[in-house]
């Protein structure tokens, strides 16, 4: 598995424009390191955790809304609002607490 160190480690050497000798490393996205947050709980996951707990549906917003709360690093989104200005819906408290709920019982949060 590599690091941090290793993969930019291999950036710097992969810009050496005169060197005699190239090296290619093939890295599998799988192969790099998770924050720990990120390694215990998908948000299908949190998601039927919410559902079989508390009897209702939170989206994937609700639950990058709560991530960011708790600073967990989120991974670019696709789905951006066009605009920087344009609103998002807030996440309701009740789904906050249970969306927290669901990353205590994973080990994501205190």
């Amino acid at each position: 598995m590599f690091n941090e160190n290793d993969v930019e480690t291999i950036a710097l050497l992969s810009k050496l424009s005169e060197a005699k000798h190239h090296i290619e490393v093939k890295v599998d996205m799988d192969e790099l390191d998770l924050t720990s947050a990120e390694a215990k709980a998908t948000y299908k996951e949190i998601q039927d955790w919410v559902q079989e707990m508390y009897g209702f549906h939170v989206t994937n917003l609700n639950i990058a809304q709560v991530k960011q709360i708790h600073g967990i690093i989120e991974r670019e989104n696709y789905n951006k609002a066009k605009s920087a200005d344009s609103k998002q819906p807030g996440c309701p408290e009740e789904k906050v607490k249970a969306i927290e709920d669901a990353m205590r019982h994973f080990q994501m949060i205190d």
